[in-house]
């Protein structure tokens, strides 16, 4: 059986921590007087908190200084985790543990790549934490996506070329760092969002054991 490399985005892909990411910037961004709405968020899927708030001091031609802008970062993530601290196995997404379990019966890698620098939080808290062999998150990246450093660096903890790797993202930026790193993008979502995917499913109900054996089959 060839060895492939799976690896995997976190927020939106394995778990909806995206919706408390929406509620937390909305949150911040009406606090400062700039409405925000799910459209607007889409826009920070993938992205870093830092550049994640300038966006949103863009949209709304407001300027902070260094303290304030830290004081609403700070606040943004602890918004953010105080959603978190309330999840449990049931805020995995749908057929998640089949798709690992597959993965794992056919002695096939995987990674999470996350921009997330709460990620190994959130995979002890669902119990997923062992299910990765590696685990790069944004504690251990300087860039973001769309630059591939995170999935370059998984594929190297996996010890897997990156051509042999496949990856599953939710993002624009996500699929952008996927395809620059020469690895296959598998889209969760939106097709038109993530149009520039090698495939594309709305959520992992849609992709089957046979589809998984094919990735692995392929030279």
């Amino acid at each position: 059986m060839p060895k492939k490399g799976f690896i995997f985005d976190l927020d939106g892909v394995i778990v909806d921590t995206a919706k408390y990411h929406y509620f937390a910037w909305k949150k911040l961004a009406e606090s400062i007087g700039v409405s925000f709405t799910e459209e607007d968020n889409e826009h920070l899927k993938g992205v870093s908190r830092i550049k994640s708030l300038e966006t949103i001091l863009q949209w709304g031609n407001i300027t902070l200084s260094d303290e304030d802008f830290q004081e609403l970062i700070t606040r943004k993530n602890e918004d953010y985790l105080s959603f978190v601290n309330t999840m449990t196995k049931a805020e995995i997404l749908p057929e998640v543990p089949r798709v690992f379990q597959f993965l794992k019966e056919q002695n096939q890698p995987m990674a999470l790549g996350s921009a997330s620098k709460n990620a190994q939080s959130i995979l002890k808290k669902v119990g997923l934490f062992e299910s990765f062999q590696t685990i790069v998150d944004g504690t251990k990246v300087t860039k973001a996506k769309p630059d591939p450093e995170v999935f370059l660096k998984a594929a190297e903890g996996l010890q897997v070329a990156p051509k042999d790797c496949i990856v599953f993202e939710d993002a624009l930026a996500g699929i952008q760092a996927a395809n620059t790193a020469g690895m296959l993008s598998i889209g969760i979502g939106d097709a038109v969002i993530l149009h520039e995917a090698n495939y594309v499913f709305k959520d992992f109900t849609e992709i089957s054991n046979e589809f998984l054996y094919k990735l692995i089959s392929a030279s």
